[in-house]
This record gives C-alpha cells, sequence and structure tokens, in this order.
C-alpha cells in the first residue's frame, strides 16, 4: 500500500482534493493530508491530517497540491492538480500558466490548458503535462447520494438560480447585486442558493445570510458542488465557479466579467438582473452552442472520473512513461529556499 499526500493553503481547495482522496482509497491506497496557511485546521471525511515534521516522515509516493506551490523537500512526485479554472483575472505570465520550478506533473483540465502548458513543458522540459480533468469536478457528473435533489426540494418546482461571487473587490459582484438579489427573493418567483468566496469580507456574508429564507438558502462552501448540480442559472462575475458551472452546459449570467465571452450573459447594469434572468431561463440556441463549445475546450470530460486519471497520469509518470525531466531551473533552487525559510525547515530534503 503506498503512501500520497494531499496539500492546501486554501480552504476552497477541499472540495478539489476530496474527490481525489475518495479514488486514492478506493484503489487501496494510503491517504494523508497536511493543510497550511489559510487551511489549516481543515479536514476531510477519513483522511489523517499531518504536519510538517509527519509529511516528511511519510515519504509519500507523489504530493498532490490544489495550491501555487509545494515544498520541495518532501519526498515524492510534485503533482498540480490546480485551484481553479483560468478565469483571465491578471495576465498570463503572473496567473494560471505562471511556472515556479516546484512541480513535476501538470494534470491540466482541458485543451484550453493543456496546449500552453505542453508549449511551456516542450521549452522548459523540467516538467511533464497530462490532460486529465480535473478532480473537483468529479461530483458535478456522479450520484451525490440526494444532496443535489435536496437543495431543489424547497423551489417546489420554481427555476432556482445560484449567485456566487469571487472575493476580489474590483471584480466582485456581490456588493452591486445584493439589492437586486433581495429584490428577486422578496418577489419568489425564482428560488436562490447563495454562496460567497471563502475570502469574502465577513460584513458580505452576514448580509447574503440574512437573505435565507422561504426563497432562498445560504449554502457553506462544502455543498456548492451540490448546489452547481441543483440550479438552473448561475449568476456571478468573474469568478472560476463560472467555468465550473458552464461544463455542465448550463447558462450563466455574468456582472461586468473581466473578458465578457460569447458564452456567457454579461451585464453592467444592476437593475437589468431581471431581464439578464429571463434570457437565461429561455436560451436561444445560438448561446447555448456557444456555452457546449467554451465546455468542451476547458473541461471536454463528463464521466466523474478525473481523479482516477489524476492517478493514472502520476503511475505513468513514475515509471517514466511521460519522458525524463531537465533538472529544475535555479529559480525553483531560490523558490525552496524561500520556502524552507518560511515552514522554518532548513533538514534534508527526502527522496
Amino acid at each position: 500500500m503506498a503512501e500520497y499526500l494531499l496539500f492546501a493553503t486554501e480552504r476552497y481547495a477541499l472540495p478539489i482534493l476530496a474527490p481525489l482522496a475518495q479514488a486514492l482509497h478506493a484503489s487501496g491506497q494510503s491517504v494523508s493530508a497536511w493543510f497550511a496557511d489559510g487551511a489549516a485546521g481543515a479536514s476531510l471525511p477519513g483522511v489523517p491530517n499531518v504536519g510538517l515534521k509527519d509529511a516528511l516522515a511519510l515519504r509519500p509516493r507523489a504530493v498532490f497540491s490544489a495550491a501555487n506551490w509545494v515544498p520541495p523537500f518532501i519526498a515524492g512526485a510534485k503533482v498540480q492538480v490546480f485551484h481553479g479554472f483560468n478565469v483571465q483575472k491578471r495576465d498570463s505570465a503572473r496567473g494560471h500558466f505562471r511556472v515556479r520550478g516546484l512541480f513535476d506533473l501538470y494534470c491540466t483540465q482541458g485543451p484550453a490548458t493543456t496546449t500552453p502548458f505542453r508549449e511551456l513543458a516542450a521549452r522548459e522540459g523540467h516538467f511533464a503535462v497530462a490532460e486529465t480533468g480535473w478532480p473537483k469536478l468529479d461530483p458535478l457528473f456522479r450520484d451525490d447520494g440526494g444532496l443535489s435533489a435536496g437543495l431543489r426540494v424547497p423551489a417546489q418546482g420554481r427555476p432556482v438560480i445560484l449567485f456566487g461571487s469571487t472575493f476580489t473587490e474590483r471584480l466582485s459582484a456581490a456588493p452591486h447585486l445584493y439589492e437586486q438579489i433581495g429584490a428577486d427573493i422578496a418577489r419568489g418567483d425564482h428560488y436562490w442558493l447563495l454562496t460567497l468566496h471563502p475570502k469574502c469580507a465577513p460584513e458580505l456574508f452576514d448580509r447574503y445570510r440574512a437573505l435565507a429564507g422561504a426563497h432562498a438558502r445560504f449554502i457553506e462552501p462544502e455543498q456548492v458542488m451540490a448546489a452547481q448540480r441543483a440550479a438552473d442559472v448561475l449568476v456571478s462575475d468573474t469568478s472560476s465557479i463560472v467555468s465550473e458551472f458552464i461544463v455542465q452546459h448550463k447558462p450563466v449570467v455574468t456582472f461586468r466579467n473581466r473578458v465578457p465571452q460569447p458564452h456567457m450573459i454579461d451585464f453592467d447594469d444592476a437593475t437589468q438582473l431581471p431581464a439578464m434572468l429571463a434570457q437565461a431561463l429561455n436560451p436561444a440556441p445560438a448561446l447555448m452552442a456557444e456555452i457546449r463549445r467554451y465546455a468542451d475546450t476547458i473541461h471536454p470530460f463528463r464521466d466523474g472520473y478525473s481523479s482516477e486519471r489524476v492517478i493514472a497520469a502520476t503511475e505513468d509518470f513514475l515509471s517514466g512513461e511521460l519522458g525524463t525531466l531537465k533538472r529544475k531551473p535555479f529559480g525553483a533552487w531560490t523558490r525552496g529556499l524561500q520556502i524552507r525559510k518560511d515552514l522554518g525547515y532548513w533538514g534534508p530534503a527526502k527522496r
């Protein structure tokens, strides 16, 4: 039985790593988790938490990271499974396609991510790439034990609208749409599921939680995937939940998206929200064609087995089937020193 380690620095990584843990358990493997920084104190069912000392002692076969970094001195292949889709919040050189030399294998979500990373891999030579799909989306396409169906029960046949917003203040729709969403909830024509990024301001959480009642429910982070299955339409902004939701081939309404695209119903005047909802609930064929095209570009896998593909790709890498890597660049060494300093560890690297 091999040891595997899950690594995260933010709580929003938990629903990404949970399906991976389940797949590893199902294959008879041993799984532990090291949750640092913003994820400290979090847990996954059936997965023991470890600290730095225990993570070093585990000598895992692989470390699956849903963070931008991973400690390079822990044993095992360092596998990047991503903490979101590329939603163009920032320049590619600083964002989704930034390579820091810390990872051995990038498990990409679909062609839109795979192609750029394979170009980078061909140029840099110190990491491999495998298109696997994203573990976080596995629950969207597999039986969730009635969780999503349960969220629809209070709607009593009404359309279900999910609202989810990014934490980035200049891009967040939450402050701007609060009054309009509250008014729509009061009318009761739709049933709302409300959620916010865990990093949103506490006062926003208080305001949106207060909207819960007969026509709305506030959704905690661990329920977001079930809420996406349950909803007919998403209202959002420049959050990666837009891409997560749209892979189900469902319409998305976006408020002032940073880079609006044909698969979105984008608007910039909060008073237009009722008209945008009406359009989303009766989508034009051209819009649905754009939704399907975009979904297949970012995440063509609709079988719910991306976690299993990540594990298989990792084993292929470890067996040498994905080729031989060059030495890590100098920048990886300096980044490793910074990580050691931050974690207070100056001992030997584990192999």
